[in-house]
């Protein structure tokens, strides 16, 4: 049965009206008006760790890439009449290394940690009282780190002799710091970052800055804040190959669902369109959780005669490794009527990494397609493969395992569908991405398994089978389910909302990993993509939340359940709610250096509240109902004035009297209140209701600032985005008078720049689900439409290719920080309204 019979019966059942089926690869339309161009769009979402984007406006134009930036290469190729057409992905040949970096080899450098003589940047400087070290410097078990750093400063240089190369070869620095970070080349700066952190940054150097005779010398110098510190570098060229898929076939359009990416090709005289399918539906969970992802492709003649037709895709190792010097093994084989090609590194470190950019190195990753004589699954040279295909429309299939060191050879994993005659009706089919890790992740001591496996009962042979066997009804689900998304937030708020909410579907969802702890509960533990790489964090949580409590509370209750268990268990035995439950994927306790007391217990008791106004019930509520009185008391006692400490915020500083955090204490409290009643606890009910609006009168007159409220108690002339109030809406808590938020939004108002709401006075920058937390406060959807504008064109117009970041700065749109992060799903707060 072919995919126009279930878009039909599919979209019937949603109550969406189709004006015409349309032909097999082209699903219904349910993006409309003008185009999106997004920061990045996403291809394979899985969950945290197997996250591939396009970064370009042509999918051809630039490497498919890991969230994290780096390279996963997938190449999609068409060969028609003897002409080959890439239209997916590029060929990047890794660089080789000159000067090798930690992750080659652990070179030797000096190194000081107190503030050195003046010159220690030039090569001429007397360095023997510095101490030898290993690359790369850093904090213990970060990276490749061979000399461990522990102080605020060090300073770091290496001294080299370039070996022979071409002169027509460019020459690239790699480096990776953390924080602060500069860098000399033979005494000139060629690197000043400020306060970041990046790994594996990639910049061409000036060749005329070395010295190709003699001696060289680079220097550098780290500042670490806090947290980890790392520094290393090298110097690497181009590879001698060249690409073989040098001409690109001709993208006319592409468009997003939310569960789809779909894009629309001239390859000469045929048309091919491609869809990235992420069936994640989050009223199946077995499904949502299975790891498997779909390519579709069709293929029709555009002038009205037959051609030859071949198609081709390729995948590498690098889905399945940390870093490129790691030893892999690539094998073909059958799982039932599927052929397959599999790779996974030798050592297989199961659960031995942890942090913020960081990739799996353990399980297997896995290219498939139903069996038929006209595919092929093949393993081979990077660019062999390529070249049989280019020259003869086939691959050669003689090999069923290899291994290889990515970083001296790279091998791949191909298919082709030998489509043959293709004239007027169109030609389809499909192949599938998966990977099966394993043990996805470490809970309190004790490893557990994806959701998907039925505690180990279900293999990833018999999930790739059911991939493929219920293909046509999960592709008309997805069709279903984008429609009705879709419908649901342009009635909400418009269609540049809309938008923004299907892009930030997938993004949010593959942010985390759906697991059961030992006792059958629920766990889907998020990941802080690019902020520490802490897992399930309860102020990521809090943002992302509004997505689950639209189409699945129970994801919801599986982001809370861990930070429940870890206060109940007695493991977190302070008064308050914990921030995380580790680093990701260890979850064994919190990792995070400080605490964040009334945030953390505000997002907590408000997020159980909106639970049970979802449900219509407060049996969850009920479960925890100590825990959750605990926590409502140091509200009580400390929410309304709070001193100096931690909330969601923290990278813009924190501050006593936090005007912002005292409203999410005063919601929590009224939340509260409102479950206490639902539960029948009439005087419970009755006290923290009254406490919460005597608290929000207090507020008032202490937050007044004539024409909007401050940012601290005791600052005037300051102001600050009070999102935390748009709880008092959509739980009709009626805690605070509706003027004060028309006061706040009107004063947004005239603050706002050409790409948004800042954040607070402070500084220009913004955090993108707060703009949309505080645009729900309008009373109407013209005053809405003036927040989300500004924030449609800096997701339309950010200079940085990179899946959504929700930090960036509102004059210019260039991201500050953060990237592929949950907390997108906060976009979904209007759709709570009604």
């Amino acid at each position: 049965m072919n995919r126009i019979f279930f878009y039909c019966i599919a979209f019937i059942l949603t109550g969406v009206l189709l004006q015409s089926c349309q032909s097999a690869a082209t699903s219904v339309t349910v993006e409309q008006g003008e185009s999106f161009r997004a920061p990045a769009y996403p291809l394979i979402t899985i969950d945290p760790y197997t996250s591939a984007w396009s970064t370009s406006d042509n999918l051809y134009d630039t490497p498919v890439k890991h969230w994290t930036g780096k390279n996963h290469s997938l190449i999609g190729a068409i060969r028609v009449d003897g002409q080959t057409y890439r239209f997916l992905g590029k060929e990047e040949i890794p660089l080789q290394p000159v000067l090798p970096s930690a992750k080659y080899e652990a070179w030797e450098g000096k190194y000081v940690t107190k503030e050195p003589a003046s010159g220690w940047e030039k090569p001429g400087f007397n360095d023997a009282s510095w101490t030898s070290g290993k690359a790369a410097f850093g904090t213990p078990n970060s990276g490749e780190t061979s000399t461990s750093w522990t102080s605020p400063h060090i300073w770091v240089r290496r001294e080299f002799t370039l070996p022979a190369i071409s002169s027509d070869s460019e020459l690239y620095l790699i480096y990776s710091h953390d924080d602060d970070f500069e860098l000399y080349l033979n005494g000139t700066e060629i690197i000043n970052t400020g306060n970041r952190a990046k790994s594996n940054v990639v910049l061409k150097l000036d060749k005329s800055l070395l010295n190709a005779d003699g001696k060289n010398t680079i220097a550098a110098h780290c500042w670490d804040r806090g947290g980890l510190a790392y520094v290393d570098f090298g110097i690497f060229r181009e590879s001698d190959e060249k690409p073989v898929f040098a001409q690109t076939a001709v993208q006319n359009s592409v468009k997003m669902t939310a569960t789809q990416t779909k894009y629309d090709f001239t390859c000469g005289p045929v048309d091919l369109k491609v869809e990235f399918v992420s069936p994640l539906l989050m009223d199946d969970l077995d499904l949502l959780s299975r790891p498997v992802n779909y390519i579709n492709y069709q293929v029709v003649s555009n002038d009205g005669q037959a051609h030859d037709v071949e198609v081709y895709f390729e995948t590498t190792p690098e889905w399945a490794v940390n870093e490129l010097n790691q030893e892999v093994e690539v094998t073909t084989g059958k799982i039932a009527n599927l052929s397959v090609a599999k790779t996974g590194t030798i050592e297989q470190p199961i659960l031995q990494k942890k942090g913020d950019n960081v990739r799996i190195d353990w399980g297997y990753f896995y290219l498939a397609t139903p069996g038929a004589a006209n595919k092929t699954i093949a393993i081979g040279d990077f660019v062999d493969m390529k070249k049989s295909f280019a020259e003869g429309g086939k691959i050669n299939s003689r090999l069923d395992k290899m291994t290889a060191v990515m970083s001296n050879s790279m091998p791949v994993l191909a298919c082709t569908d030998a489509v043959g005659k293709v004239s007027d009706k169109p030609a389809s089919g499909y192949v599938m991405l998966a990977y099966d890790d394993i043990e996805s992740i470490q809970y309190f001591e004790k490893n557990l398994k994806a959701w998907w496996t039925k505690d180990g009962q279900v293999t990833i042979d018999e999930a790739l089978t059911a991939a493929a066997k219920d293909y046509e009804n999960i592709m008309a689900r997805c069709d279903a389910a984008d429609a009705k998304i879709y419908e649901e937030a342009l009635a909400a708020g418009g269609e540049k909302y809309a938008r923004l909410c299907l892009l930030a579907y997938r993004q949010s969802i593959a942010a985390h990993k759906l697991v059961k702890d030992t006792e059958g509960n629920t766990l889907f533990l998020s990941k802080e993509n690019f902020s520490n790489g802490s897992i399930g964090t309860v102020d990521v949580t809090y943002p992302s939340a509004p997505l689950f409590l639209k189409y699945n509370p129970e994801l919801l209750k599986g982001m809370l359940n861990p930070i429940f268990y870890y206060s109940e268990s007695g493991k977190w035995a302070k008064p308050f709610a914990a921030h995380d439950v580790g680093t990701y994927p260890i979850a064994n306790g919190q990792t995070y250096g400080g605490d964040m007391p009334v945030e953390e217990c505000g997002n907590m008791v408000i997020l159980t509240t909106a639970i049970a106004a979802m449900e219509g019930n407060a049996d969850y509520a009920a479960k925890h109902w100590d825990v959750l009185t605990t926590w409502a008391n140091y509200l009580l006692e400390n929410g309304l004035d709070p001193d100096n400490q931690l909330c969601t915020d923290d990278f813009a500083g924190h501050f006593a009297h936090n005007v912002n955090l005292s409203t999410k204490a005063i919601m929590g409290i009224a939340g509260y209140g409102k479950l206490a009643e639902m539960l029948g606890k009439t005087d419970v009910a009755e006290k923290y209701t009254s406490e919460a609006k005597s608290m929000a009168q207090e507020w008032m007159k202490m937050a007044d600032d004539g024409d909007h409220y401050r940012l601290t108690f005791d600052q005037p002339g300051t102001w600050s985005q009070k999102y935390n109030l748009v709880w008092d809406k959509l739980l009709n808590l009626g805690i605070f008078p509706p003027e004060v938020a028309q006061t706040e939004i009107a004063y947004y108002l005239t603050k706002q720049n050409k790409y948004g709401l800042p954040l607070d006075n402070r500084r220009t920058y913004t955090k993108s689900d707060w703009v949309v937390w505080t645009a729900t406060l309008a009373n109407d959807n013209e005053t809405f439409q003036m927040f989300i504008d500004p924030l449609y064109g800096f997701v339309t117009e950010t200079p940085d290719r990179v899946p959504m970041s929700d930090w960036y700065e509102t004059p210019t749109a260039t991201q500050v920080g953060f990237q592929a992060r949950s907390v997108v799903g906060g976009y979904f707060i209007k759709m709570l309204e009604k």
